[in-house]
Parts: C-alpha cells; structure tokens; sequence
C-alpha cells in the first residue's frame, strides 16, 4: 500500500454526479437503482475556479465515451441562469480540456489539452475566437546519447554517418501551470522532453533502463506571455508544484529529490523562486521533507503548507503550518485537532486566516484557521465539501458538495457567512434515478469509537436482508457521508451496506489514526467484525447472508477476514496486499509500509503476522480477487500469491486481472467515475455481483 492508495473519499477532484429521484422530470415514472450500464454512462464534474469579476465559474464536466472519458470546460453563472460549454476537442482527442484557469483581467482562460504529440497550453478569448497554443519549446541541455557510458545509437547494420548533429528545439509537454496575479508571468512545471539521440537509442531497442539514475525529470519554467518567451528557472527536478505571491515577486515551489530518495524516507523540500533572478532559487532550509502543498500568505510575510504532523501519526496524516521569512519561526495550527485535515491546497485568506477542508468523523466542511490556530467549522448543506476555491478580491466563494442520497452540487456563496446556494449545472445522468441516505452508526471496539455508514434496501422494511461489508483504502483514508453510485447499485440488488472506519482511519484525530501501528489485521479486524455484531443486533440483517469487499488495504483487510472467520459467504479483494515481504520489495511507496512495522527483514515476525498469507491454511470462503495488471502500488503478484495459496488449499478462488490499468484508475472505474478504461468497471462490477449472489445461494443478477 502506499499514500496513493485508492479509496472512495470526498476529495477526489472529479466526482461523479446524478439527478437524483424527486425532481419533476423524474416523477413519470417510479425511480429506480443505477444499473451497471448506467454506472458506465454517468458523468463527472470537477475543479471550479471562480471569475475574476465573481459572476461566473470555469469548470470541467468530463462524459463518458466508450472508450473513455473526455472532459470540456464549462462557464456557469452565479446568478442561477444557464451553464455553457466553452471548449470542445476533435474527435482524435480522447481526454478533452483540463485544468481551467481565468487570466486576472477575466479576458480569457487558459487550459491544458493534448493536440497531436504534446500536451500544450492553450489560450481562450472570452469575447470570441480561436483557442490559441503557446509555442513552448526547449533546447536540451545535454543529448544523452553523446555522454560517456551512454548506449549505442545504432544497431550493428546501421549506416554510419559523420555529419554532426545541430541541437534542436523540443516541445514539452506540460503537466501543470499557475499564472501570476499580474497576468504577465505562467509557471508551468513539464517533465524534460526526449533527446534526438534517445529517440534513436529507443528505436534502436537500445533502451535499458538504469535504475534509480533517471537524468530527466519535471522542472519548472516561466512563460512571458507577452513575448511567448520560456525560461528555465534553476530548480533541480522533481518540481512537484509552485505557487505565486500576490505581488507576483516571487513563487513559493515543492520540490522531490529524483531517482527514489523518497523510498528511503520523506525527500521533500520547498524553495524560493525570486523573478528578479530565477537561476538562482534559494532553499527554506526550516521546511520539514515532509512538505505538502504550499501557498503564500496575501501579505507575502509567510508560507502556509501542509506537513507531517508532528505527534505520532502515519505519513500522510498532516497539519497545517506557518513559516514567517522574518523571524524563521513555525507554527502549528491545528496540533491537536481531533479531526484530519489536508483534503485539498492551503486557501490564505486577506484577513490573515486559512481555509481548509477538515473530516470529522463521516461528515466533511470548510475550516476556518486563524493566524493563532483558533478554528471555526462552516456550515454547509451537505454532508460532504471538496473543491473549495475564491478569487484574488475574494467576491465570493464556490465549492462541489454532496451528500449519500444527493448527488454532487455546484455552491456558490458571496459570503461564507451566508448559506450557499446549488447553481444550475448541465443534466449529467439519466434522470429518475433512485438514491438513500445513509444511518450515521458508532460503536464500540476495544475502548475505541468506531464510524460507520449503514445504508439499507426497501427490502429491509419487510425483512431481513444480506448485508455486504465494505473496508476503505488507506489504511489513511475513511468513508464519508458521500454520494457513492456503487453504494447504490448494491442496493439495487436488495443488499444492505456496511461501510466502515476502522482505527487507522481519519477523522478521529492522529491518536486514532496510529491505533493501528503495527497491528494490521488485529484491531481494525476486531472494529470490522465489532460494526457487523452491532448492527446484527439492531438491524433486520440475514446474518447467514454476509460478503465483504475492498479496494487496497480494504482488499488487504479482505484477506485477513478470509483467514480468520466462516461467518461470511463471498468475500471479494481489490488491488490488496497479501504479503508484506513481497510488497515491501515491489511497491512504489514502501516508506509508508515501514512507518506500520518497520523493515520486513529486521521485523520478519512483524511483517509476517500482518500479512493476510500467514492466515492461508485457514482460509475456506470462496474468494474473489480482482487487479490491475499494471499496478504499482499493490502490484500484480500479490494477488497471485494469493490466487496460488488459495488454489493449494482446495478454496474456491477466482483471480480476474485487467490489463494497463495502475492502482487509481481502476478503483474509479469499478466504483463509478469515468476512466479511460470504462469496459473495466462494467466487467468488476459484474464479476462483483455475481460471485456474491453466488454465496447467498441466489440467482446471479447481472449476465
């Protein structure tokens, strides 16, 4: 497992949105439950950015293709009135437009989409006209192939040539980019291109790959847009973010020590990028490696970040700090907060304070974060708030929120004193669809509190139903109170759902997040099976009829429940760890792995016992595992040592892979956003169905 592990949490930038049942349009006919074809079909909206002037938002609504998803920009009005598509893309494109942004005069918007060969940086007027490309192009520093040690350009065959080669521009491809407050200055951060002597090593199929000694890397460049001019700044790659002050005098950027460094421990550092001399960033040496995102203070005396939190708590679990450039002092502002933070950017306000999104227990809101660490929860309509964004001037405020039961919302606010009010974005899903709300249920597990959200079928009012139990990715992550399409379609099937945070979640404070150092599939396992007790006592649940599913460390957790409890009939694990040896030794992120047990061949027995494999000769409940076979968080070969064991030990077990897909895409396209992958979700989710209708003795639902 690693920090990317995927889960269904209320941060995901894109998130898929539905007509929900009560609307008039809907009311013809009864509502009814998503169908796995319509999960195929629904659409997403995401990343909102608020006009200069206040009266209008950039976003980017993403359709489902049948061979993908492709996204456009969208301009909604904050006075309620119609939203309009502002970008459109050749049929050849199968992504779209991404990452909107207005220009501070509100004169146009700036975009990233793929044309031909290179992701570029486009131009939008909003009076009319053509979206125009920047022409960014490099010189590279070095041609690789010429360098000592490098391999041969040319097979045995090939036709010597003794005319040396000129030095050629190359276009970059751009990966992200921040515009200056003033309009006149865009950083864009763009991995090193190619080299001519590379491209000819690669079609020579001279082209082995030294480990841990990559020369290229993403680095961070200044575009003038009024000459179109592109400078290289003199920060070393791996540049992972940049943000402006103001004034516009200087960038604030995260950097990660290339080739690995990151498996040895956290490499992160945050430098100073001045425009009066770019060659020359200087390094905040008192920013921890922890480093997360970063931003300036509107005052431009500070720098806000997320960071590791400083009391015991897994990588990943953050707080929210100041650094004054005057007195070289931090400050942490929420140590000790009985919640979790860091669900998107650090947000300065002009009076002084930031803006973050905080998780308190299965309900997620804007704080409010003074300069002193005083904070201030805001309320909103909905259970669940990602996406929170202003302007410079601060004329109002937008953010995507949503609820189990009601799907995503676009909320615009003048004030986060007033209470936001939905605007009117495009109809993305088909209507008369049928959504519940969940129980908010707690109990409790060896002294702890534990989360969970209880959804139940119309079936339930007249008797008892199967129940499938579902366990988060993470083990940093938790379920929320979120519109969830896949919740939804299991209940489709007259099942109830079980959704659990068992300790090592977030929500309840770094204390409860640590709960489970060193313990994996003892007390989280004991809180799993604790929630199922609970609500066997007070829910009309067939406790003969029970499945679990999950997705990375839910999938891992999936495997301690097969070896140590009969009590469930179909058991399905996604991407999971089975072995912690294996996944040390194979994972990307495996400093995340060490903070739980440490180094497996200082700590054999640790690892060992935390790993579902030790558990395999006492495995019998059919077992369905379900992989990317690109994956590289939880990579292919735990599930088949997992498959393998199972298999040896008479159990029926099934191991489905799908190829190309890493860890995140298809968790998303199994639990409803659009992918690049769609057919992959569809067949999980078949597959799903299935084998757990199998175990309830009933009638497979889907063909």
């Amino acid at each position: 497992m690693s920090l990317t592990s995927w889960s269904r949490l209320a941060f995901v930038p894109l998130v898929p949105f539905v007509m929900l049942a009560g609307i008039a349009a809907a009311e013809e006919k009864p509502a009814t439950f998503p169908t796995n074809e319509q999960l195929r079909h629904f659409k997403a909206m995401g990343d909102p950015r608020l006009s200069p002037d206040g009266k209008q938002v950039l976003i980017r609504m993403v359709d489902a293709t049948a061979d993908g998803a492709k996204g456009h920009l969208w301009l909604v009005p904050v006075d309620g009135s119609a939203a309009r598509q502002l970008t459109y893309s050749p049929d050849a494109d199968k992504v779209g437009e991404r990452s909107g942004m207005w220009m501070p005069d509100g004169q146009s918007i700036l975009f990233l989409a793929h044309r031909g060969e290179h992701t570029s940086l486009f131009r939008l007027p909003m009076n009319g006209g053509e979206a125009k490309a920047f022409d960014l192009k490099v010189t590279p520093l070095a041609d690789e192939s010429k360098l000592p040690g490098a391999l041969p350009t040319t097979t045995p065959d090939a036709t010597k040539s003794t005319k040396e080669e000129k030095p050629e521009t190359i276009a970059i491809d751009v990966a992200g980019f921040r515009v200056s407050p003033d309009g006149k200055t865009i950083a864009l951060i763009a991995a090193d291109p190619q080299t001519p002597g590379e491209k000819k090593q690669k079609d020579a199929k001279a082209d082995a790959a030294w480990v841990d000694h990559e020369t290229h890397g993403s680095r961070l460049y200044l575009l003038d847009v009024a000459t179109s001019k592109l400078t290289v700044t003199g920060l070393a790659i791996d540049v992972r973010g940049a943000e402006w002050s103001s004034d516009s005098s200087k960038l604030i950027a995260e950097r990660e020590e290339p080739n690995g460094e990151s498996e040895l421990g956290p490499a992160g550092s945050g430098w100073i990028v001045s425009m009066s001399d770019p060659a020359h960033p200087s390094k905040v040496d008192d920013l921890p490696a922890t480093l997360g995102s970063a931003a300036w203070s509107v005052d431009g005396g500070s720098i806000v970040y997320l960071a590791q939190a400083k009391h015991e708590a897994p990588p990943g679990y953050s707080d929210l700090y100041t650094y004054t450039l005057a007195t070289k002092s931090t400050k942490n502002l929420t140590d000790g907060f009985d919640g979790s933070i860091g669900r998107m950017e650090p947000l300065p306000l002009k009076d002084g304070s930031i803006l973050e999104i905080a998780e308190k227990g299965v309900v997620t809101a804007p704080l409010k974060v003074s300069a002193d660490g005083h904070s201030t929860a805001i309320a909103s309509p909905t259970a669940t708030v990602s996406s929170l964004v202003t302007n410079s001037a601060e004329t109002g405020f937008v953010y995507l929120g949503n609820s189990g039961g009601s799907g995503p919302r676009l909320f615009y606010t003048a004030s986060l004193s007033e209470t936001p009010k939905a605007l009117a974005t495009p109809s993305l899903a088909p209507e008369g669809l049928k959504s519940l709300a969940p129980k908010r249920i707690s109990w409790k597990s060896d002294g702890f509190t534990i989360d969970g959200l209880l959804y139940l079928p119309p079936q339930a009012a007249t008797g008892k139903v199967p129940l499938v139990v579902e366990v988060h990715g993470g083990p940093l992550g938790a379920y929320v109170d979120s519109y969830s399409l896949f919740v939804d379609y299991l209940l489709g099937k007259g099942w109830a759902v079980l959704e659990t945070n068992p300790r090592g979640s977030t929500g309840r404070g770094a204390a409860f997040a640590a709960a489970n150092k060193n313990d994996l599939g003892g007390g989280d396992y004991r809180d799993i099976m604790a929630g199922v007790d609970s609500v066997l006592k007070t829910t009309p649940i067939d406790p003969a009829k029970l499945a679990l599913t999950g997705y990375s460390y839910g999938g891992e957790m999936a495997g301690f429940v097969e070896t140590k409890t009969e009590r469930f009939k179909a058991i399905v694990s996604m991407a999971p760890v089975i072995d912690q040896n294996s996944e040390y030794g194979t994972e990307r992120g495996s400093f995340y792995d060490q903070w739980y047990f440490g180094k497996p061949w200082e700590h054999e027995a640790d690892a060992w016992r935390q790993s579902p494999l030790s558990g395999a000769a006492h495995a019998k409940t059919p077992f369905l595992l379900i992989q990317g076979e690109s994956d590289t968080t939880d990579p292919l070969g735990q599930s088949q040592e997992m498959y393998r064991a199972l298999r040896q030990m008479k159990v029926p077990v099934e191991l489905v892979t799908y190829p190309r897909v890493d860890h995140g895409p298809l968790g998303g396209a199994i639990y409803g956003s659009p992918t690049n992958e769609p057919w992959h979700g569809f067949d999980a989710r078949r597959r799903i169905v299935n084998f757990i209708a199998r175990g309830f003795g009933e009638a497979e639902p889907e063909k």
